[in-house]
This record gives structure tokens, sequence and C-alpha cells, in this order.
């Protein structure tokens, strides 16, 4: 079937276009034990754009997006965020991306495989018509939902289930790692059973938790850790204006503290870190995609003994003292994960959400013109939104 929709390709001047382009009903199989399945046939409503997206357009450009094309493609179809039209069944879908040959697939092991929806071996969301794994279109909740349109407000929330559904995957993994990493330390310290110490553990990690970088993810996963751990002290920090729209919200969102990076150098940056947690960090999170993350946390030491450091920024690399890493007993992870049951979580969780408002839209007509334009210019320019979509189809939205 030929559909209108963008794809990437491996060309140094057009590696993002919109035109003509060919989409064919592959059987895949969800997790593995499941029967492979052909897929339903979708109308994408509105699409939201991620970095990822700019990564991959980057990539086509230097002609390295071989890997990620479909079986027997030399292009992929993105867009990973957004929610779709079901015609067969009458109803509105949000796209679990992640599936394949594997018992996790956002976990998969060496003997494993896997695909996403718009990012790898599968094409994605932008364009007019896609077919989806019938058991990975996962249902909308009630009420959002009039005269067969989706509110506004309601779909803008839904191009963040995959991001926010990550970040509930890292805030369990820090519950996780930080009561088996410190309970034995919780143990001594409050004379108590193991059980009770990890119960503590899992609280005390959250104590100093530095968020370095204020993106979406960084809001999410601040939004989340209080949230769920009341006593917890958040800090972001970043450069963004204290009276800038996207701090403001965040402040109002998570009742987060803010730190404005304006420093001169690393060392008073650190120290003004240091200085607003009350203490070095318990937990570190990286999200900003700089090379300065790492520095901040171990060379100028704001990370403290038993911490963690996540790392959940694509591009740096990470780099510490083999011997204040060891005796200041760091753990070091990072992992870009979720499963069903949180993108089913985060849906829930969002839509009773604010999120919408810092989602802005860009006209369809003015992103198809000239995609590579809009992603340079507009979508991931530093004046840039928090978040942008579009909206693919119209009809199925009340305006």
């Amino acid at each position: 079937m030929i559909v209108k929709g963008t794809y990437f390709q491996n060309d140094e001047e057009k590696p993002l276009v919109y035109g003509d382009v060919e989409i064919t009903n592959v059987k895949r199989q969800r997790l593995r034990g499941e029967e492979l399945k052909e897929g339903i046939l979708c109308e994408p409503v509105m699409v939201g754009f991620c970095g990822t997206d700019n990564e991959l357009m980057h990539m086509g450009s230097e002609g390295r997006l071989s890997a990620k094309f479909p079986e027997g493609k030399d292009r992929l179809i993105n867009g990973h965020e957004g929610i779709v039209y079901v015609p067969s069944e009458d109803r509105f879908a949000i796209v679990l991306i992640r599936g394949g040959d594997s018992y996790d697939p956002t976990r998969y092991t060496e003997d494993e495989t896997y695909f996403e929806y718009g990012c790898d071996r599968a094409d994605g969301l932008f364009c007019d018509k896609q077919y989806f794994h019938p058991d990975m279109l996962l249902p909308i909740p009630e009420g959002y939902v009039h005269d067969g349109k989706l509110d506004l407000s309601f779909a803008k929330k839904m191009v963040f289930p995959d991001p926010f559904a990550c970040m509930l995957f890292q805030l369990e993994r820090m519950e996780d790692l930080g009561s088996a990493h410190n309970f034995r330390v919780a143990m001594r310290k409050h004379k108590c059973d193991e059980q009770t110490a990890r119960e503590i553990a899992k609280e005390e990690i959250f104590d100093r938790t530095v968020i370095f970088g204020l993106g979406t993810t960084g809001m999410f996963i601040g939004d989340l850790i209080l949230r769920n751990h009341k006593n917890a002290k958040v800090l972001f920090v970043a450069r963004s204006s204290e009276e800038s729209n996207k701090v403001k919200f965040a402040l109002k969102q998570t009742n987060a503290d803010y730190l404005k990076n304006s420093f001169e150098s690393e060392e008073e940056l650190a120290k003004a870190i240091i200085e607003k947690l009350g203490g070095r960090a318990t937990t570190f999170i990286g999200v900003s995609a700089s090379q300065v993350e790492h520095k901040i946390a171990f060379e100028h030491k704001v990370l403290g003994c038993n911490g963690i450091y996540n790392s959940f920024s694509l591009g740096p690399k990470i780099t510490f003292d083999t011997m204040p890493y060891g005796f200041e007993n760091h753990l070091i992870f990072g992992s870009i994960n979720f499963r069903q049951d949180h993108m089913e979580e985060a849906i829930r969780l969002l839509s009773e959400s604010h999120y919408d408002e810092i989602v802005e839209l860009i006209d369809k007509e003015e992103f198809v013109k000239d995609p590579i334009d809009a992603y340079k210019n507009k979508i991931y320019s530093k004046q840039a939104p928090m978040k942008t979509a579009v909206i693919w189809n119209k009809k199925y939205i009340d305006c």
C-alpha cells in the first residue's frame, strides 16, 4: 500500500523526506513464545517529535542508518510517540513501541531479537496509515472521546507515554538498586532487620537527588520521585532562566528546587549544587546529553559516598578515577527501557496530568513542506518548546 509519510534514508543532503512510501503488513511477535501476527491497519492521529528522531536524521546524513531499516527496505518511516485510530475496531489506541522474539523486548539479551516502531527495523507513525501488531495497541481511558473525536488536551498528553514509561522504569530501577546497594548500612545505622533496612535504603537513596538537565525526561523523573518519595529532595540543574516557562512549569509540577547553571567554572557549579542540596548527592541523574555531567558528579565530587549515578543521556562518555570510585562505593547504571505495564501506567497517570501545557503544535503542512528545515529551525532549535507535536489527521481531533 502506498501512503504519504516522512521517512529517513541514507543521504547526505536529504536524510529525511516526505512523500509516497510503501507500507507492508509484516507478521510480528510481541513476546517470545507468542505467535506471529499480522498487523491491523491504523491511522495516526497525533504524533510527537522525540530527540531520537533528530539523532536518526543525523545518522542518515552520515550514511549510518542501514541497520535501522526494516528488512528489505532502504528507508525507515519514523515516529514512535503518539496516538492512532483503529478503524476496524472504532477506537483510539497508544502504540506499544517495542516487541520481538524476547521475553522482555526492552531488556532483550544477546540471543533475542527486538523491533521498535519508528526507530528500529519497523516503520512508525509519521504516515497516513500504518500496520501495528493487534496486541500492541493499548487502550486509552474512558471519557476523552466525544462524537468520535479526541479531546485536544488529552491527545497532546498522549505523545508522552513512551518517555514517561521509561521514567517509571528508571524509578523502579533506582529503588531496587538503592535498596540492594545500601541496606546493610541501613541495618547497622538503624539497628533493624533486613526487610526494614531495604525499605529505609530505598527511601534514603533519594535524600539528595540531582537531575542534571531539564528536558521532558528530567521533568518526568523528578515528578515521579517526588510523587513516590515524599521526603526526597530533588534539584534540577540546567541553563534556562528561572523565569522561563519551562522552569516555572517544571517547578510547579514537581515542587523540586532549581539551580541555574550560569557559573564560570565547573568547580563553582559543583560547589553551588552541594550547597543547594545541603550535602553531596545520594543520586545523580544525567539527562542533559552533555559531557559535563560525569565531571560534575565524579571529578568535582557532587555524588556522595554510596551514591547512584543514573546515566540517561545518549552520547556522553563517562569516565571516573577508579581509586575514589571504589572507596566511595559508587554505583553506575544506564538503561533505556520500560515494560508494557509501565506504558499502561504512564497512560493512566498522564491522562490525569497537566503535561498538555508543554506541548506546542507545528502545522502539518508547514512540517511536510520541508521536514529537515522544520527539524533544524523549529522543532529542535534553541528556541524550541519542550515538546512539539503535529496533528496528523484533524478529523479525529476536537480542536
